[in-house]
């Protein structure tokens, strides 16, 4: 006989999920690619202290992991890294995280070498070029300015570890490219204050005999029109992925014309933080599978030779990367009850490969609801809405849930529905969670990542008031009862939403930004101009920067806020949450401070993620007036 739900405050339902699991089970899963008969990937491990490991698989055989401890396959070029790993069919080569070099190491033992030699350069993106013996890597390096280190692209000698520059002048490169023969070499670059969302060129060249790039030309791109991902198609014409019609739209550039692919109002192309990124790729026959976002959902689509687009995964409603390999094709992609895993799809078969054991089930899971919502200047922004929901409790006859709102990083990130069990960890305890996608986030088009520029600090934390203000409105969620919950870049429009306004009462955010200018001063090289488009260019905009910092406000902040703040910060430095801790001590408001000495940007380690939730669960009782279940 089923039991029926138990009656209980929101916020104090007994969850089935811990934040000792949730921490223990949230391996993060990056950029699959298959050479040969294999799937590799990279899980970069909470339990072995965020050590990110690359694993390999084939058919009808368990995943093995090829990175001996204490290797961590990572890169910190631009500090948020990515590409760190290429694979031939006898050896892999990777960037190892502590001295990020680039290693090799043979794929049936365990022995590896370091292939380079040069301490203060840092390496990513690394592509393989058989037909010259060598690597082509982004180098990043240190040894003569730490803060304004050079960036050029390298060849890297499999046989010595040589390095030759193939391309340099630009402040920024990324996605070197090979054409099929080998004979050609495409890559993108841009100049600060850009940032490769913003603008960026794509360059092509052929090579002489030694394999040196000769009259590189640039194919498309500038200060307005953001390129992603070049690519060449089986037959040598180069593709890429263009924002010049307003969306990321695939093209074709071959004969000296460019034309285009796909025209649809949807982003095939993602925000580039990290090397590596794809979002499509050729078939043998010369197709395209491809991701594409409509209204904040993910579609794998199939394009012919004759540019149609069909639909071919709808299911998939989160795809985070595609690689596609002979008649192949690898994803990481999530859906509303899956979390993200690797999926092989080879023919009519598929393999979900993953390593994350937890799940719950699907009748015990809150589903995003898309809602889009008006806000200021008569524009429109979105988010996604999980209700609260636990099979075996129910609220309190009239009691309305509170409502965490949640502000995602960049602030050019996007949030999909894909299963994310962190939003579960609040709905299961009746929590309604709304995640948002405030204008300048990607997903939506170029004009609504543009929407942001010189308007940092203020559309974001409106949409966020917005979103929570419309949820009252329909009578989903509490009034009195809305936290808003951000990390990185939203942790500054959590803190934006809490200093200019008396809307949210209560706040939590992790190694969020609180002071404008030391922040853009001190940043990496990177996002060192970053504030140029989204606040105003240095110094002229002094004053911008000055206003727009929460720390500068803190006096107006009169509700309760938690900060979590990891010490090896290189993005978002401690001595800026410390400030902003010590501002509000001073005015005596409840505040909460816990700090990571080993963790850097973003939480990797599993003491961490557990002891982070549960201590915002805690102080979300305390401020609400309820008391957290104790986890089983």
């Amino acid at each position: 006989m089923k039991r029926a739900p138990r009656i209980a405050a929101c916020g104090s339902w007994r969850s089935p999920l811990s934040a000792a699991q949730i921490a223990a089970t949230g391996v993060r899963l990056a950029q699959p690619r298959i050479a040969g008969e294999h799937v590799y990937w990279l899980e970069s491990r909470p339990a072995e202290n965020g050590r990110s490991v690359l694993v390999r698989v084939r058919p009808d055989e368990p995943a093995r992991d090829l990175t001996p401890a204490p290797f961590s396959v990572r890169s910190r070029v631009h500090e948020y890294g990515g590409g760190a790993f290429a694979v031939t069919m006898d050896t892999a080569y990777f960037v190892n995280d502590a001295d990020q070099q680039v290693y090799g190491q043979r794929l049936e033992d365990t022995s590896s070498h370091v292939l380079t030699a040069a301490p203060g350069c840092r390496f990513a993106d690394l592509q393989v070029d058989a037909i010259h013996r060598r690597l082509i890597a982004i180098c990043e390096d240190h040894r003569q300015d730490t803060r304004a280190p050079k960036n050029t692209l390298q060849s890297i000698g499999l046989a010595d570890g040589r390095l030759a520059t193939l391309a340099q002048g630009y402040d920024f490169y990324s996605s070197p490219a090979l054409n099929p023969d080998g004979r050609q070499l495409a890559w993108l670059c841009w100049n600060a204050p850009l940032m490769p969302w913003e603008g960026c060129e794509l360059w092509l060249a052929a090579f002489d005999a030694g394999g040196v790039p000769i009259d590189p030309w640039r194919v498309a791109g500038g200060s307005e029109e953001s390129i992603f991902q070049p690519q060449f198609a089986p037959d040598g014409a180069l593709h890429f992925i263009s924002d010049r019609d307003g969306f990321w739209n695939i093209y074709r550039y071959a004969d000296g014309k460019i034309r285009a692919v796909t025209c649809d109002a949807m982003d095939y192309g993602f925000a580039q933080w990290n090397f590596g990124m794809s979002s499509y790729g050729f078939l043998d026959d010369g197709s395209l599978c491809a991701v594409r976002c409509r209204q904040g959902c993910s579609e794998l689509v199939h394009i012919g030779a004759d540019d149609a687009v069909h639909s071919v995964r709808r299911e998939l409603s989160q795809i985070e990367h595609v690689h596609v390999h002979g008649n192949q094709l690898a994803l990481l992609a999530a859906d509303s009850t899956h979390p993200p895993a690797v999926i092989w799809q080879r023919g009519k078969r598929e393999l979900r490969l993953t390593r994350d054991a937890e799940r719950v089930p699907a009748n015990a899971l809150s589903t995003g609801e898309f809602v889009s919502f008006p806000t200021t200047n008569g524009e429109t922004a979105y988010c996604w809405y999980y209700p609260p929901y636990n099979p075996e409790f129910r609220a309190s006859p009239g009691e309305k849930p509170p409502l965490l709102v949640k502000c995602h990083g960049g602030p050019t990130a996007m949030s999909g529905n894909g299963l994310d069990l962190r939003v579960q960890f609040w709905t299961s305890r009746g929590f309604a969670v709304a995640d948002v996608n405030y204008r300048g986030s990607s997903g939506f088009g170029r004009a609504y990542r543009a929407s942001l520029r010189g308007q940092w600090g203020i559309k974001d934390s409106e949409d966020c008031m917005a979103a929570a203000r419309c949820l009252v409105e329909r009578g989903w969620v509490d009034s009195r009862r809305l936290a808003i919950s951000g990390s990185s870049a939203g942790g500054f429009t959590a803190l934006c939403a809490l200093a200019f306004h008396d809307f949210f009462r209560v706040g939590a955010v992790y190694y969020g930004i609180s002071e404008l200018e030391s922040a853009m001063r001190d940043t990496h090289k990177f996002e060192a101009h970053y504030g140029d488009s989204l606040l105003g260019p240095w110094p002229g905009a002094r004053e911008t920067y000055r206003l727009r910092s929460p720390l500068h406000a803190a006096a107006n902040i009169r509700c309760p806020v938690i900060f979590f703040q990891g010490l090896k910060d290189k993005v978002a430095p401690p001595d800026q949450t410390q400030r902003m801790v010590q501002a509000l001590r001073i005015n005596q408001v409840p505040v909460k401070y816990l700090e990571f000495p080993e963790e850097g940007h973003g939480f990797r380690r599993r003491e961490t993620l557990q002891r982070t939730l549960e201590a915002e669960l805690a102080f979300y009782g305390q401020v609400f007036g309820f008391t957290p279940a104790m986890d089983s």
